[in-house]
């Protein structure tokens, strides 16, 4: 057992039992992480720790960052790092595709830091990247994790065209703590990306952190703007705090507590949410692929 690399600034309480996660094993997860550790593959799996990498690896997914390690923005739950990104790598599609194709991935998870310092938002290595796993492994379903392209929405329409299987935008919070924890994001802003993919007849997903202060009432109104919006899949899942210089963990959700959102959510009209502490934006990303 490992638990995870979690700090809270503000609570001496123990982690509960139910933030840890077992060992990744299996023949699967073998292979893979021997494709990675031998060509020198770069997941966001691996690099950010996930809990769920195992379990993933084993289901043939995996999800690549793109666009650099550095982002534009200084949102207080990220561990990204923030500056002045490097010049964008204009042979990454093939990288990307390259290690797509070594490990064998059968549904790939892609996401980007923000580049808000380039005029098409990236868009344009987000669409050569789509379109060359797709040149390199045509059976494997993609994927796209998107930032909101400061709402420049033909930065958006760029990579709606190359038609992705899902396209997800996060949400990340609800909307009374948005500017505290996204602080250059807009709330609204994020509705209205998730919106146009969704009108795009495109599977729609978003997912949303809880423990950050955040009460019951503001998670089921973020749970209806999101079905407004026309999204399909939800993710809940428990923040976890990178560092000290990150916001507090504010409150432990317990399973149970999970599971009822999960209900609700069903309930209400979303055809598919995730929903326990250890749920990362990915997790069964797989099983996303239902039929519109």
């Amino acid at each position: 057992m490992i638990e995870l690399p979690v700090v809270p600034a503000t609570q001496p309480q123990r982690k509960p039992d139910w933030l840890r996660v077992r060992l990744p094993v299996g023949k699967e997860y073998a292979h893979v992480r021997g494709l990675v550790d031998t060509h020198k593959l770069h997941t966001i799996c691996e690099s950010g720790n996930c809990p769920n990498m195992g379990e993933c690896w084993g289901a043939g997914t995996a999800t690549f960052m793109i666009l650099g390690n550095i982002c534009t923005r200084s949102c207080s739950f990220c561990a990204v790092a923030t500056g002045r990104p490097l010049a964008v790598d204009l042979d990454e599609p093939n990288r990307v595709a390259n290690s797509v194709k070594l490990m064998q991935v059968k549904h790939c998870v892609i996401t980007s830091v923000d580049r808000d310092d380039l005029k098409d938002g990236g868009s344009t290595i987000w669409a050569e990247t789509i379109n060359a796993i797709r040149r390199e492994s045509p059976e494997t379903t993609l994927e796209t994790l998107l930032p909101d392209f400061r709402g420049i929405w033909d930065n958006l329409d760029r990579v709606i065209a190359v038609r992705p299987e899902v396209v997800s935008h996060n949400l990340e919070t609800v909307r009374r703590l948005t500017r505290e924890v996204r602080i250059q994001a807009k709330y609204d802003r994020s509705l209205e990306a998730l919106r146009r993919i969704s009108d795009s007849g495109l599977r729609t997903k978003s997912g949303i952190m809880l423990g950050l202060g955040e009460k019951e009432e503001d998670v089921l109104e973020a749970m209806d703007d999101l079905l407004q919006a026309g999204v399909h899949i939800l993710t809940l899942g428990q923040y976890l705090q990178p560092t000290r210089n990150h916001h507090p963990v504010i409150d432990w959700i317990h399973p149970d507590q999970f599971a009822a959102y999960k209900e609700w959510g069903l309930k209400k009209g979303f055809r598919y949410v995730e929903s326990g502490p250890l749920v990362r934006s990915s997790y069964h990303a797989e099983k996303h692929l239902f039929e519109m």
